[in-house]
């Protein structure tokens, strides 16, 4: 049976990129533990050629995905890895100006209400979050951290975005590698 719904989002991870020769190298998936909400949009332009005094002909850019994942906090391993913070001997994280994130790809799964499907985005930057929080009052209301997203087409062969339902020959290892597509010849 095919999946009539989806829901809950879970079991976020990050691998970081890595290039050489012109194409990329993932590193080992890294847990994002509290995924809140992930709410990508589709970035794409509409086209149109005209002539004979119509639409002659339309294309599509397919530019990825804009958005953003809130999660319960973001781990320093993030902050670090990705953001390009640093961690001095005496535990200080820093934050610098000049520092340059890395592009990483992102792993994540929604339920169903037969099957899972795990989802990959390719080629993902992330912009530094906010800085939020408030007082505590009469009870105790976390404080969500939000990051915002661009996944790109890769640049080797514009892979933007997969999935893999449970069951699936990639799905046993989808969060341990980053899997790629194969096609047979």
């Amino acid at each position: 049976m095919a999946n009539k719904i989806k829901f809950g989002l879970s079991k976020a991870y990050y691998s970081v990129i890595t290039y050489s020769g012109g194409s990329e190298t993932y590193g080992t998936p890294v847990a994002l533990p509290g995924a809140v909400n992930l709410s990508m949009a589709a970035d794409s332009e509409d086209n149109p050629f005209y002539a004979d005094n119509i639409i002659y002909f339309e294309s599509d850019s397919n530019n990825g995905y804009s958005g953003t994942l809130e999660l319960a906090l973001i781990p320093d391993s993030f902050r670090k890895d990705v953001l390009g913070e640093t961690e001095g001997t005496n535990n200080i994280v820093s934050e610098y100006a000049n520092v340059e994130g890395k592009e990483f790809a992102l792993l994540f799964q929604f339920e169903g209400d037969d099957k899972a499907t795990a989802h990959a985005l390719y080629r993902v930057k992330a912009s530094r979050p906010d800085v939020a929080s408030q007082t505590k009052e009469a009870g105790i209301t976390p404080v969500t951290e939000t990051l915002n997203l661009k996944a790109m087409p890769r640049i080797s062969d514009h892979l933007v975005r997969g999935k893999c339902p449970q069951g699936g020959s990639a799905y046993s290892s989808w969060f341990s590698a980053v899997q790629l597509p194969t096609f047979s010849s």
